[in-house]
């Protein structure tokens, strides 16, 4: 029997991203994903038996026209890059402050249940790190954003699983995660590497209401 919740998806299709529509799809709790993407689907991209994709192409750099598809329980951010594949600090941040602090204040604006964002391990607005910092400033934006009801963000560090571009420090990481993944306990615990598939059902655990 499938439910009543409907849920926003923002970078269906990345590494996170992928695994948490799946994981949606086949969450008895909604009856419509609704995917914001900046090209059409691959039909064969997700098993959907119950049919509640519904992929919509959007220019992100209009995001803010698009508050209308904000108007659901619950939303789920997955937007991210890297500096190599942004090709500068301003494009990086773009997508990775940018893009996901609108999306929450339209959120907010329509007044959805939650907001759950990807961030990152050790982000922190006083790094020295570009990415770490920006990945830090945007928590401080979003967590500070009155009315905004349980916002969320998971911080996971190096994401393991199958990507259609090349990153030579996570392919290198893949193949050293067997082992972090055993040694890295306790307080490193954190630094652990973690599949998209884990970082998804996380996601998803912190939208339970």
């Amino acid at each position: 029997m499938t439910g009543n919740k409907t849920a926003l998806v923002l970078g269906a299709t990345g590494l996170v991203g992928q695994a948490l529509v799946q994981q949606l799809l086949t969450d008895a709790r909604y009856s419509a994903v609704i995917c914001l993407v900046r090209r059409p689907v691959a039909a064969n991209l997700f098993d959907d038996p119950d049919r509640k994709l519904q992929p919509m192409v959007i220019d992100y750099d209009q995001l803010q026209d698009y508050q209308g598809y904000f108007n659901v329980n619950h939303v789920y951010c997955c937007l991210g890059t890297t500096l190599k594949q942004a090709g500068s600090r301003a494009a990086f941040r773009k997508v990775d402050f940018e893009y996901v602090h609108v999306a929450a204040q339209l959120s907010r604006a329509q007044r959805c249940d939650g907001f759950v964002w990807i961030s990152s391990v050790g982000a922190n607005a006083n790094s020295k790190q570009f990415y770490l910092r920006v990945k830090g400033e945007l928590e401080n934006a979003i967590m500070r954003m009155p009315q905004l009801t349980h916002a969320s963000a998971v911080r996971p560090s190096l994401l393991l699983g199958s990507r259609a571009s090349s990153r030579p420090l996570e392919e290198f990481g893949q193949k050293l995660a067997p082992l972090l993944r055993r040694v890295l306990v306790g307080s490193l615990s954190k630094y652990r590497p973690v599949y998209a598939r884990e970082v998804a059902a996380k996601m998803i655990s912190l939208q339970l209401f």
